[in-house]
């Protein structure tokens, strides 16, 4: 399994106090930054201590007093996070693009914020505005949305559905908040299920397909034959439950019962009738009607080219 940097979190911080050290350039985008979440800035060490405060922030002009207090600091059992100084830190704070509620956070462990800035930057101009309305439109009809879909895995399946690009509420479409209520009232049961044969000749995930990288994000269940560089298996979603493909299952109905018995193992949903017309999807892919959810077939076949 490939590695992160860090782990990332979103700290709720409302009302609640966080000690911010230092003055000028450095240490006004902290102060800002506490603020906005809803924090209350505390600006001494020893009252810091005495209130159990939890998070820090130090930016001296001083290096040496950078250190001193984030000891201090660290001793008394806060996170810490020291200004340009990464080998200080607990915690690093990202580039955020802000679409309240929704927030898409940057980091880059502290090697260049201004790359997470620029890439923000560009990000900026590719999402709606409304992306923050869709979230809270979704958020109101949740209730309903249990409703609905009682099962959760047929609940996430109808979401991801609507979601995805092209979808009745695809997320790069400005005006997908509005019609919320619409897809909920006309929503099926979720989209078809289907089983999606990859095989993958690049250890690289760059060398992936725009669509083989959107499918690995999308997949409930990822079935694996052969040594899949964990570069390739990172970009799956966390959630997706991962299985090696059975030496006995041939071809594609093979893969397809098996899926549905994993499925059915993990009670995922309730397994349904397909229909079994496949279609070509581009080149070393097949694709096929199954039950419920995506399932993607991972090939390993290396490239014998240097």
């Amino acid at each position: 399994m490939s590695r992160i940097a860090s782990l990332p979190l979103f700290h709720q911080i409302a009302g609640q106090s966080v000690l911010v050290l230092g003055h000028g350039p450095a240490a006004e985008p902290k102060r800002r930054l506490v603020e906005r979440a809803g924090g209350v800035i505390v600006d001494d060490l020893a009252r810091a201590v005495d209130e159990g405060v939890r998070l820090a922030f130090i930016a001296y002009d001083d290096p040496r007093a950078c250190e001193v207090a984030a000891i201090n600091a660290r001793c008394a059992g806060m996170l810490v996070n020291v200004v340009d100084r990464p080998e200080l830190c607990d915690f690093t704070t990202p580039s955020i693009l802000d679409r309240d509620p929704l927030l898409v956070a940057i980091g880059t462990g502290g090697a260049s914020a201004g790359l997470a800035k620029h890439v923000r930057l560009r990000l900026e101009r590719v999402l709606p505005e409304t992306l923050g309305a869709l979230a809270k439109a979704l958020e109101a009809v949740r209730p309903r949305l249990r409703e609905r879909f009682p099962d959760g895995a047929a609940r996430r399946r109808a979401v991801d559905a609507a979601l995805a690009e092209g979808g009745p509420l695809d997320p790069l479409d400005p005006q997908s908040f509005d019609k919320v209520e619409a897809w909920l009232s006309g929503a099926a049961g979720g989209r078809m299920g289907s089983v999606v044969d990859i095989t993958l000749t690049s250890p690289d995930p760059e060398d992936l397909t725009l669509r083989q990288a959107r499918l690995l994000g999308e997949a409930d269940m990822v079935l694996l034959e052969g040594e899949i560089p964990p570069a390739i298996l990172a970009r799956a979603r966390a959630d997706a439950a991962r299985r090696p493909l059975d030496g006995q299952a041939e071809g594609m109905e093979g893969a397809k019962r098996q899926a549905d018995a994993v499925t059915d193992g993990l009670k995922a949903g309730n397994a349904g009738s397909g229909t079994d017309q496949s279609r070509p999807a581009g080149t070393g892919e097949t694709e096929r009607q199954a039950p419920a959810g995506l399932t993607l077939i991972l090939r390993w076949r290396p490239s014998d080219r240097g």
